[in-house]
């Protein structure tokens, strides 16, 4: 009995443990992944309802749902100028209409992907519900893409309206007739539009009246009026076996609404409103005014506690916004608050200009006084240093110990020479504080030949950009070794400081370790500056085109980029856009791909064709707004019977 008794009892565990195992393999797991979204049944209205008359719409869902960012990405056309409220509850979704209704209109609701379910977040894509107010639903619309016009990147967010009134008044006086947003890609469509002719416009609209009444907001325009229209038309849908597989490929018939490649260049006014910005005085012997816009001409400075003529050392940069005043008397600069009338030109309400007068004190970030402490601390603290170290030497008298006299502090200079020099580059001098005297004599300017220097001629000479800044010009061969030897107090500071001799040798690059590009360019004429740009997209050379051509010579080989504008008026700069005086922004292009340049080759580009597709030319490696990463349907139910 004994023996039966275990024979049992380990059949009956075997056997529980052969249960265990089935019963996991086939434990429910909760059921199949969910990986449809939302599907739409019915609403009040009806969708493509006509004579609607209620403010508030309801549409019911086969699921729970949620909204996700819903006052970002739901779009309520004609415009609302009160908000409208929108709730997601249980099932249903219920948007109430603040605004009256406007008799017979076509009235616009695109969620895009703002409707998702409960548990999975499957978004219902590009779902849009229209009703009528009238007999009939408005079923035109157009389509395209917003971009900013001084760099071609697309522009995220910004509201795209028309009017039907055609005049230029329309856009600064009246709301728009419909509305749209650009997604990621600066990409918008409009829907519900009727037939007829419009004129567009983008907007990033500051304060949400849906019109053009602030000088700061950016905005676009066309030229030209659009007259929307449908034709029949053939798209490709792909049908798809699993997650990784390919099913078939269908062709499609619908409805194409043109047109569908509207581009809108994005730009601002420059805000002519000419004011100090601010004064710091970093140093007592100098001070900077900061404005905010690019003038003409320096502002002029009266001391109000000192005597201004002829005080100051001044440098500015070429727009004459960031001007920097050297003070050359140390009885003015050693005083902690100097007071100053800075007058300049500002324009008024319209925009005439006359002259503004600001009084401004200049106080140092620190006092003289802790100026001088600072000073002779520094000092004991180089004495004590000195005499240590004396003590430390033979023959060292304590009754009598060396005085310590504190070294005179050089001009210091800054230079750009290395043991590596680009042919297209000239050696720059860059001092401290402005020059108050140059000896030439003292530099000296070498070629190597055969390990001995020989004097070439050069030209030593102020940069136009800034005053404190000298260049070496000179014949730079390719391949050869040069010294440039200046002696010391060649140079003396407007503060008495010389400078210490300098010895450097420098060598220019080979023809061989650069690269030849040439352009030509149809249709650009003498009109256009092209830019390479790095790989970060800041433009690293320019040149403009002679009969549809230009070079680019002593090139460092590595990735580049090209861009070029349209220089309508010769300036040699970009030139945004006025609406008052219907002027578009100067147009800008983009070679659509990137350019490996090697050393030793010499290239020509000529296909070139700035006008195929002008939102598209900008590569994408040198976009900074990407588009958002479309969201990729996993079959995770499929995955699962793998696993």
């Amino acid at each position: 009995m004994q023996a039966m008794s275990l024979k049992n009892s380990i059949i009956i565990f075997t056997t529980a443990l052969l249960a265990a195992a089935c019963a996991s393999m086939g434990t429910p797991d909760g059921g199949p992944y969910d990986e449809a979204p939302p599907i739409f049944l019915t609403s009040t209205p009806a969708s493509n309802a006509t004579n609607a008359s209620e403010n508030k719409i309801t549409l019911e869902f086969d699921e729970f749902i949620k909204l996700q960012n819903a006052y970002e990405k739901i779009v309520v056309s004609p415009p609302q100028m009160q908000q409208p409220e929108i709730k997601a509850n249980g099932k249903r979704i219920t948007v109430e209409l603040l605004d009256s209704l406007k008799p017979s209109t076509t009235y616009t609701i695109d969620f895009n992907d703002a409707i998702a379910d409960n548990n999975e977040s499957n978004a219902l894509e590009a779902f849009s519900f229209v009703f009528s107010t009238g007999a009939t639903v408005d079923t035109l619309g157009v389509s395209g893409t917003v971009l900013e016009a001084s760099n071609l990147e697309p522009i995220k967010g910004i509201l795209v309206g028309i009017h039907s009134d055609l005049s230029d008044s329309a856009f600064r006086t009246k709301p728009f007739d419909r509305i749209s947003r650009t997604d990621s890609r600066g990409r918008f469509t409009m829907r519900g539009m009727a037939p007829g002719k419009y004129r567009i416009y983008a907007l990033a609209d500051a304060n949400g009246n849906y019109r053009f009444d602030q000088k700061s907001e950016k905005i676009a325009y066309l030229d030209s009026l659009i007259i929307p229209y449908a034709t029949p038309s053939w798209r490709y849908d792909t049908i798809w076996h699993d997650s990784t597989t390919v099913d078939s490929i269908k062709r499609v018939p619908y409805i194409r609404l043109q047109p569908d490649n509207i581009v809108l260049r994005a730009f601002q006014v420059p805000l002519k409103q000419q004011y100090l910005v601010k004064n710091p005085r970093e140093k007592h012997n100098s001070f900077k005014l900061f404005f905010s816009e690019a003038a003409d001409t320096l502002p002029t400075i009266r001391g109000l506690d000192f005597e201004a003529d002829d005080a100051f050392v001044v440098e500015s940069n070429a727009t004459n916004d960031t001007i920097l005043y050297w003070i050359k008397d140390s009885t003015i600069y050693n005083r902690d608050t100097l007071t100053v009338e800075v007058t300049y030109m500002s324009p008024d309400s319209m925009e005439i200009y006359h002259p503004r007068s600001d009084t401004v004190r200049l106080i140092p970030r620190k006092s003289r006084a802790r100026v001088i402490a600072e000073e002779k601390q520094k000092f004991e603290e180089e004495e004590k240093a000195f005499l240590k170290a004396a003590r430390r030497e033979k023959g060292y008298d304590k009754n009598n110990p060396p005085k310590y006299i504190p070294p005179v502090e050089a001009l210091k200079i800054r230079n750009n020479i290395s043991s590596s020099m680009d042919l297209s580059t000239n050696c720059t001098l860059t001092f401290e504080q402005p020059l108050a005297a140059i000896d030439t004599a003292a530099i000296h300017v070498n070629i190597i030949v055969d390990s001995v220097p020989k004097a070439i001629p050069y030209v030593f000479r102020q940069s136009e950009k800034n005053i404190r800044d000298y260049i070496i010009y000179a014949e730079w061969r390719p391949g050869e070794k040069y010294n440039i030897t200046i002696d010391s107090a060649a140079f003396e500071g407007i503060y008495g400081n010389t400078s210490k001799a300098i010895n450097q040798e420098m060598k220019f690059k080979t023809l061989d370790e650069y690269s030849v590009l040439h352009l030509t360019i149809p249709r650009t004429g003498n009109e256009a500056v092209v830019e390479l740009l790095n790989k970060e997209g800041n433009p690293v050379a320019s040149q403009r085109t002679e009969n549809n051509r230009c070079s680019f010579y002593f090139i460092n080989p590595q990735v580049y980029y090209i861009r070029l504008f349209m220089d309508s008026n010769g300036n040699g700069k970009w030139d945004t856009g006025n609406y008052d005086e219907k002027l578009q922004p100067e147009k800008v292009y983009y070679y659509p791909r990137p350019i490996e340049l090697r050393a030793m080759f010499e290239y020509e580009q000529d296909d070139w064709n700035i006008n195929l597709a002008p939102e598209k030319q900008k590569p994408l490696e040198i976009t900074k707004q990407k588009p958002e990463r479309q969201r990729v349907k996993r079959n995770r139910n499929a995955e699962r019977k793998f696993k």
